[in-house]
């Protein structure tokens, strides 16, 4: 095992509300290891952006106890702040300032002198593609551009872990995909990487490890491929209306059948071999005089792991 950037145990937030206490992060436990890309997962109002807050200072814990870099986040925040980089949702940029210029003052309040400074920014523009855009005004890049600047404002001080929240939400495919590979490039050059998002198939393409998060707490983490191969065969979903519940009922008492379950107007059950099944299902509903509106068969997804953990899909809430 790699040595761990981020460790903590039984972590917790409570907020006060008027209707009472909320318990945002519900013990939480995680492990990351240096060098990787570790991705949470998780719908909007999870959790996710709560528990990175704790880790990068902004908020400090009910209970529980968190390490980043070796470092208490509680009794140690200024240090653990010079040690790493956070890109929030919302970005940091100022408009009316040129990339360069943000760059430059990023650099000055880490402390560096201004002409490395300066050398840093000129090199961050280079690798994150926005040269021929330096010194124009942030007001004029484009969303993915300006991206793209929030990460190299999380570098400047070369972190060994850089917080990313959401860094593609809002961003179209094209500009996503480059976010990607720079986010590749950060692993590859030997940073670790805490990602959040609620995309599914960008948890599946970059994330070395994953944990899934929901009402505060971890409902399943390891790679993607041992989420998915816990769920185990392959997929069969079958739209319906009405007689969902019946139509679960049936197959679950199949013999080729792991696993039946419907909730959405969706009927999902889990086989082992999807391609032999499929005629057995459509057999088996003719036979009851009921009649799908779709049929599908897939391999499963980390949308499956999430249903499987809590009987909701990902996709929806997350929407």
């Amino acid at each position: 095992m790699r040595d761990l950037v981020i460790e903590t145990r039984d972590l917790r937030r409570t907020f006060k509300a008027k209707a009472g206490d909320v318990e945002a992060v519900a013990g939480v436990d995680l492990a990351v290891e240096a060098g990787t890309i570790f991705g949470f997962l998780g719908p909007n109002g999870a959790g996710k952006t709560t528990t990175l807050r704790i880790l990068t200072t902004l908020l400090p814990p009910t209970s529980g106890r968190a390490t980043v870099m070796g470092l208490d986040v509680a009794t140690d925040a200024p240090a653990v702040r010079r040690r790493i980089g956070y890109v929030a949702q919302s970005g940091g940029s100022d408009p009316r300032i040129s990339g360069r210029g943000e760059l430059v003052m990023q650099g000055r309040l880490f402390g560096m002198p201004g002409p490395d400074a300066h050398r840093r920014a000129t090199e961050l523009l280079n690798a994150l593609d926005l040269a021929d855009a330096g010194d124009r005004p942030v007001s004029t890049y484009s969303g993915g551009m300006r991206r793209r600047l929030d990460v190299g404002i999380g570098m400047v001080h070369r972190p060994g872990l850089l917080f990313l929240d959401e860094p593609t939400t809002g961003l179209d495919p094209q500009a996503r995909a480059r976010m990607w590979d720079e986010v590749r490039r950060l692993r590859d050059s030997g940073a670790t990487v805490f990602l959040t998002t609620h995309y599914l198939e960008e948890a599946d393409a970059l994330c070395d490890q994953l944990a899934i998060i929901d009402h505060g707490r971890i409902v399943a983490s390891g790679t993607a491929a041992e989420l998915k191969k816990a769920v185990a065969g392959d997929v069969v979903t079958i739209g319906v209306n009405g007689s969902g519940e019946l139509i679960a009922q049936l197959l679950a008492a199949q013999p080729f059948v792991r696993e039946a379950g419907y909730a959405d107007g969706v009927v999902r059950c889990y086989v082992d071999d999807g391609e032999s099944s499929l005629p057995a299902v459509l057999r088996l509903l003719d036979g009851q005089g009921l009649a799908p509106q779709s049929l599908a068969l897939h391999r499963p997804s980390l949308d499956d792991v999430f249903l499987r953990q809590t009987g909701r899909s990902l996709r929806d809430t997350a929407a």
